[in-house]
């Protein structure tokens, strides 16, 4: 019985409804997407629309601007910069941050899976510092094989990394899944911290909203490799065409 029920609640990420959830996360990276993004704060509000098939001032261009915030325009400054700002809608490590097994609850509409975020090649050191101390949760839909979110959520104050006191860090990203290829997607995320340091209070929330998005591959090519290889999978796995690796 205690056997039993320890298997129901820890799970092997590489297997079952997990691991399809998984490989939708894990576009090629030939993949491409174009998009509008909403960013909010407390005091502003910006759109900015990207698409890498342009060029220069083109790419990331300024579609709606509202009230005063710096922070904020820092934020969008820096998500402008980066060689791709599409690859933030990839969340392609996400294997890898669950690491080899999770604990999984069913919750009937969803299993909430509670993990400890392992750092990835694509982590920062402020991800490294937070996984040692944020609790991390995904909601995964196992009817639809796809994750639904991922919260980070700090269970109690902890001094900062570069001093002071954190008080307080959420942070949630949102899934959906693209309907042509069925990947999914990351479609918004929310940013909650608050701090004290040097007799101060440091508050920061911002959110950001894809309001618009468009998926393509860099080539022809490039997607009929996908489509072909989406095909061929499947007839592997049933053992008739030999083995798949």
């Amino acid at each position: 019985m205690w056997l039993a029920l320890l298997m129901a609640l820890t799970m092997v990420t590489g297997s079952g409804p997990m691991d399809e959830a998984l490989s939708a996360t894990e576009a090629p990276k030939t993949l491409r997407a174009a998009f509008t993004v909403e960013l909010r704060s407390d005091h502003a509000r910006r759109v900015y629309a990207f698409d890498p098939r342009k060029t220069g001032a083109e790419r990331w261009q300024v579609v709606d601007w509202q009230g005063e915030d710096d922070e904020l325009e820092e934020v969008a400054a820096n998500w402008a910069a980066e060689p791709a700002p599409d690859g933030r809608l990839f969340p392609d490590d996400l294997r890898a941050s669950l690491g080899r097994s999770v604990e999984v609850n069913d919750e009937g509409h969803a299993w909430q899976i509670s993990f400890r975020h392992t750092p990835s090649r694509n982590d920062g050191e402020f991800d490294v510092w937070a996984a040692q101390r944020l609790q991390a949760t995904a909601w995964l839909d196992p009817v639809g094989e796809r994750f639904l979110r991922i919260d980070y959520m700090l269970p109690k104050p902890v001094s900062g990394p570069e001093g002071g006191t954190l008080t307080k860090y959420n942070q949630s990203y949102f899934l959906r899944t693209e309907p042509r290829w069925g990947m999914s997607y990351v479609s918004g995320f929310s940013i909650e911290l608050e701090a004290r340091a040097a007799f101060r209070k440091i508050e920061r929330r911002y959110s950001a909203n894809i309001v618009k998005v468009d998926f393509f591959f860099a080539s022809a090519e490039a997607q009929k490799a996908f489509e072909d290889d989406r095909t061929v999978k499947p007839q592997l796995m049933t053992g008739l065409s030999g083995p798949a690796r």
